[in-house]
């Protein structure tokens, strides 16, 4: 069994999902709020993989989706920057788990790191609400 401290936006249906996934399986579950959280650079990059900067973002954020907002991700420092300053463009959850810090849901790695008893169906990163009028912001 495994404490794994689980930044979330409070109220996201697919951060709930995930956090009774992760509870069936016997990990204790430590919810903190993603978006009250102080972040600052240090803090947020230990979770963003430099590999893979197009995953950082929550592509749902409203700034994003309307295109008000752009962000260069060729320049890594001000976007993480900027996700310090408005988390919601944070892609959730982030995780950290016996020194492991993840973002995202990667059922399939946590499976091999601390075991998931039931595996999700289908996606559970993508909000269900995303396709409607009025996403979850």
């Amino acid at each position: 069994m495994a404490t794994v401290i689980f930044y979330e936006k409070p109220g996201c249906i697919n951060n709930t999902r995930q956090k009774k996934l992760l509870q069936a399986a016997g990990h204790q579950v430590d919810e903190r709020n993603l978006l009250t959280h102080p972040w600052d650079v240090v803090s947020l990059t230990r979770f963003l993989s430099p590999e893979s900067r197009d995953s950082w973002l929550n592509r749902t954020h409203p700034g994003l989706k309307s295109g008000d907002l752009e962000l260069d991700l060729s320049q890594p420092d001000s976007v993480v920057a900027a996700m310090c300053r408005d988390p919601l463009l944070i892609r959730r959850p982030l995780m950290e788990i016996d020194g492991h810090c993840l973002q995202g849901f990667d059922a399939e790695l946590l499976d091999q790191l601390i075991g998931l008893s039931v595996m999700p169906d289908g996606d559970i990163e993508t909000c269900p609400r995303s396709q409607h009028a009025s996403p979850c912001k």
